[in-house]
């Protein structure tokens, strides 16, 4: 039996809590390997302020020598993970959001390198719990997903950004994700030239544009 290390709550950061979480949307944000929660929420004030936003810690505590750092799922074959260890990721990231007291109106999906990975598989499980996704320099894993079917007929809009210059996601594992996206979103794919395993200030920009087609005014 696969045993859940669930998302740890005291450990999120929140862009507002209380009377101003309600009836808004939720936007959760998901580090990257070996980073924590901190990392992505340094974005939050560049981003729209319509939803709220949750920066969750992976459940795993990345190896050594990495130090005060998550994962959320081992890096078995990089690119390729166990597709056991990432079901449980997702599941866990799920039972978290069941567990809100305030649930809210919408939820949006951001994630970078294994946390974009995390975002796309979430969309791919319950793709009748999220709005959209944002994939920053991350990948769709290799097992089929419950969801897969629904996101053809219902594609959901899905941001994908990368750069010409990461070394950490391998070909096949960019050749996979170019494959399946286009049959299984509305897709806005970026690709920035020179840019590295990173985030670059034009894709910052471009995330944002995309986010903001998203909360469009009421």
């Amino acid at each position: 039996m696969t045993i859940t290390t669930p998302i740890d709550s005291a450990a999120v950061l929140w862009s507002a809590t209380g009377a101003d979480q309600v009836d808004r949307p939720l936007l959760i944000i998901m580090h990257g390997y070996g980073s924590h929660e901190g990392d992505l929420f340094s974005l939050a004030p560049h981003l729209p302020l319509e939803p709220v936003i949750a920066a969750l810690r992976a459940p795993l505590p990345a190896p050594l020598p990495v130090t005060d750092g998550w994962a959320w799922f081992p890096i078995n074959e990089p690119g390729s993970p166990d597709p056991a260890t990432v079901d449980t990721a997702v599941t866990a990231v799920l039972a978290w959001l069941d567990m809100l007291p305030q649930q809210p109106t919408s939820v949006g999906l951001l994630g970078f390198s294994q946390g974009g990975a995390m975002a796309l598989e979430l969309l791919r499980v319950a793709p009748e719990r999220f709005s959209f996704a944002v994939n920053l320099s991350g990948f769709v894993a290799t097992a089929t997903q419950a969801g897969d079917k629904t996101l053809v007929e219902h594609p959901l809009p899905v941001f994908w950004g990368r750069g010409t210059a990461d070394t950490v996601i391998p070909p096949s594992a960019i050749d996979r994700t170019q494959a399946w996206l286009p049959g299984h979103s509305t897709l806005t794919e970026r690709i920035y030239e020179g840019m590295p395993h990173s985030i670059s200030q034009d894709e910052l920009g471009d995330v944002v544009t995309f986010l903001r087609e998203q909360y469009p005014p009421a």
